[in-house]
């Protein structure tokens, strides 16, 4: 039985906004050899000013890693931003007809398809057709990292991004505009503003 799940993502780097642009303010003040002007209350000023002045290398000083629960469609689109590091599930090495996955695949539903429409009703029938067929595949001896062949976009993925602040930056501009696809953008947006609520002045721009 396929099992839909939702996408989810988990901040998996301890962030404290202010220890981040203490960090940050000490890295970039090299440029400028102006360390005799750090203070309590420096940081978020220096961190403003070197956005305001478009010199964003200063922010890559700094990474975080996030932990996403997508559809490999979407990290298809994800592992584009080449400026950061990817730990994936493996379709090769894991096998869905296993204990250890209860016999069954998980999926991440669309989120333009409403529940209960005809779209829906055909995408779920795809989705039980390709378990299926995985899952003979796997009891005729086919190993598992040629049966995935017949795995959907759908299927659910867990993947950890580790990127540092500035192309978290571009990744939030690019994957929540409105151009980017809407499964991206389901959880790009709430992602941004966690960031926000972090760090607000790295982030309150976008």
């Amino acid at each position: 039985m396929v099992r839909i799940v939702q996408p989810s993502f988990e901040i998996l780097t301890p962030i404290d906004g202010n220890q981040v642009l203490k960090h940050i303010e000490k890295c970039g003040r090299t440029c400028y050899q102006s360390f005799q002007n750090i203070s309590e209350d420096s940081a978020e000023r220096f961190a403003s000013h070197i956005l305001e002045r478009h010199h964003e290398s200063v922010v890559e000083h700094f990474n975080v890693s996030v932990r996403f629960i997508t559809d490999r469609g979407i990290t298809h689109e994800l592992v584009r931003h080449r400026l950061a590091s990817y730990s994936q599930e493996s379709t090769r090495y894991c096998c869905y007809a296993k204990n250890k996955f209860k016999n069954e695949i998980s999926v991440i539903k669309p989120v333009e398809l409403e529940e209960g429409s005809p779209a829906y009703t055909l995408w779920l029938e795809a989705m039980e057709n390709a378990e299926k067929s995985y899952l003979q595949m796997i009891d005729l001896g086919i190993k598992a990292q040629n049966a995935r062949s017949v795995l959907p976009n759908s299927l659910k993925t867990e993947i950890v991004m580790t990127a540092n602040m500035r192309e978290w930056r571009n990744v939030f501009k690019l994957r929540c505009s409105e151009a980017a696809h809407p499964d991206i953008r389901a959880i790009m947006i709430p992602l941004k503003e966690a960031f926000k609520k972090e760090i607000p002045i790295l982030f309150d721009d976008l």
